[in-house]
């Protein structure tokens, strides 16, 4: 069946989320008067916060907890000493402050204009409602999409193959003619492919993967395939 509906993963995807965050805590820090290692805390704050990730994926962590705990591991690990009431000030303004960065990643408007004519445009993304209509809005990227599935909306996190039924659903698509694009192998591929939609891998880090997904180094190598 041909192909008529897209669904893209938002942060890490289209948006660049490592550049506006490491921006956004270098503005939160300066604010604050907090003297830290910018780098020394950024390089260990990534793997920390891909874990708390992980584990609100699988349900094990509240978004508080995600919020406050990101910051509260990286911190002790780092060896600097914060009261509760301050990390979880930088918390709530690192939230606000993060949308007001918005790169994206290298030709994310050029392959939004290559598709939009044929297709229509969705995203589904497990980032909190608040953060992700702003990021969205700010890098004027709402222009192109028909629906924006949240997490929060559909009550479940990717991979769970709920959100992509409440997806499809939403779209008022069939998983045949459906195809899911992102750069999470867990979340957003095998998610995907559970739920019976076709997937593009973003493998921007260029790792192994099996020949038999589709995958692409950067965005304009998604004409490859649509």
């Amino acid at each position: 069946m041909k192909i008529n509906h897209i669904f893209f993963d938002l942060d890490h995807t289209l948006w660049d989320f490592e550049t506006n965050s490491d921006i956004a805590f270098k503005t939160i820090f300066k604010d604050h008067k907090v003297k830290i290692d910018i780098d020394k805390f950024l390089n260990y704050y990534r793997s920390i916060n891909q874990n708390y990730w992980k584990l609100y994926r699988d349900e094990k962590v509240t978004k508080e907890d995600l919020r406050y705990g990101r910051l509260k591991d990286t911190f002790e690990i780092i060896k600097l000493k914060l009261d509760d009431d301050l990390i979880n000030n930088l918390a709530v303004d690192y939230i606000n402050v993060l949308p007001n960065s918005n790169l994206l990643f290298e030709g994310t408007h050029e392959i939004l204009d290559y598709l939009q004519p044929n297709y229509q445009l969705h995203i589904i993304t497990n980032g909190f409602n608040e953060v992700q209509y702003q990021k969205m809005d700010k890098s004027n990227l709402s222009k192109y999409f028909d629906k924006v599935i949240t997490s929060e909306d559909a009550g479940v996190k990717k991979p769970n193959p709920i959100i992509f039924e409440y997806a499809l659903n939403q779209a008022k698509a069939s998983s045949k003619e459906s195809i899911m694009i992102g750069d999470n192998w867990e979340a957003d591929i095998m998610g995907a492919k559970n739920a019976g939609l076709d997937v593009i891998f973003c493998n921007f880090n260029k790792e192994t993967v099996s020949s038999n997904i589709k995958s692409v180094s950067c965005l304009a190598d998604i004409k490859k395939y649509l």
